[in-house]
């Protein structure tokens, strides 16, 4: 069988490659897009991570494709219901970094509680050793607002009640045993967000709650209350976001994730190239991203939250027990 992964760095592809040595493997670091789409043209099995966006146009051009395993646990990068059509079949990785992930989004919550980025840019840049505007805040007895109880939330709630916190906790569907075995109450999600002196968004992307958090949601915070998203970009409006950092609303933000992330960095990698783009993007959004990376109140990290080494083993593993399952005809962990 002829399977190809994309974004696959080069450090990487041996393990695949001798794992899968049954199969003709050939990987590339770079994404899968309408312009490379040559390179999988025979393809009977992709795999990708977030950066490759897989439309039906990409599905059309890969007439061997039978399968499509991304290393990722979010899936909004592929069009599964138009592979369904196709008979094409679709898995991801369910779980994997929930620790790594909470302790990446409790580290942006004390870089922002306690300035740690700012002070090392002011010294690092400046020379500049004074405390001035480095005043920051303790997290005990503070309230913490949990969006989203899976994995990754509830082990955040447990880092937060070991420094002293609060939590308060919104989820669809509630863990009650959980929420009574720690100590926590669920709140709807307005309760939650009014209440809250940080919010940490660990909830799944869906057309459903697209922009989650906007201008009438910040409207109901806490003046000074600190946001850290490392979800999806899209679950907050950044238009919103930044009207909210300029007015003082929302004192700070950490962000590993931003909405139109792939744009920026498209764009970003066109720029260094020299080339002129011809692509109709959201400008709007993609100036706003720049903008929050100008604050100096706000931390921008490169979707990062879920790479550790441990994460990264998992996400291999699974990725070939992915592959070997469907070419037993058992495949496991199959998106619908």
């Amino acid at each position: 069988m002829k399977i190809i992964f994309f974004e696959v760095p080069q450090e990487e592809q041996d393990f695949f490659k001798k794992t899968l040595a049954e199969h003709e493997v050939i990987c590339y670091e770079e994404k899968l897009n309408e312009e490379n789409i040559s390179l999988a043209k025979e393809a009977e099995v992709i795999s990708i991570f977030v950066n490759s966006v897989i439309n039906p146009g990409i599905i059309d051009s890969l007439l061997n494709l039978k399968f499509i395993t991304t290393r990722s646990t979010g899936f909004d990068h592929v069009d599964v219901k138009y592979c369904e059509t196709k008979g094409i079949k679709v898995s991801n990785v369910p779980a994997y970094g929930s620790y790594t992930v909470a302790e990446f989004a409790f580290g942006l919550v004390l870089n922002l509680s306690r300035k740690i980025a700012f002070a090392n840019a002011k010294i690092r840049v400046g020379n500049d050793f004074s405390i001035k505007d480095l005043c920051g805040f303790d997290l005990v007895g503070k309230n913490i607002g949990i969006i989203g109880t899976g994995k990754i939330g509830k082990n955040v709630i447990k880092i937060a009640k070991g420094f002293g916190m609060n939590v308060l906790a919104y989820d669809l569907y509630p863990d009650l045993n959980f929420a009574k075995e720690h100590n926590f109450e669920y709140k709807s999600l307005d309760e939650v967000l009014s209440s809250s002196d940080v919010i940490t968004l660990h909830a799944p992307y869906t057309k459903e709650n697209h922009h989650l958090i906007n201008k009438e949601k910040i409207s109901l915070m806490k003046r000074g209350v600190y946001l850290v998203n490392t979800a999806r970009g899209e679950l907050v409006d950044t238009d919103a976001l930044v009207w909210a950092l300029n007015e003082g609303i929302i004192a700070g933000a950490g962000l590993d994730v931003l909405e139109g992330e792939r744009e920026l960095k498209e764009e970003i990698e066109i720029l260094a190239s020299g080339e002129k783009s011809s692509r109709v993007s959201d400008y709007k959004t993609l100036l706003e991203d720049r903008a929050l990376i100008e604050m100096p109140n706000v931390i921008v990290t490169p979707h990062i939250a879920f790479y550790s080494k441990e994460a990264e083993g998992e996400i291999i593993k699974t990725t070939v027990e992915n592959i070997k399952s469907f070419v037993s005809q058992n495949p496991i962990n199959l998106l619908k």
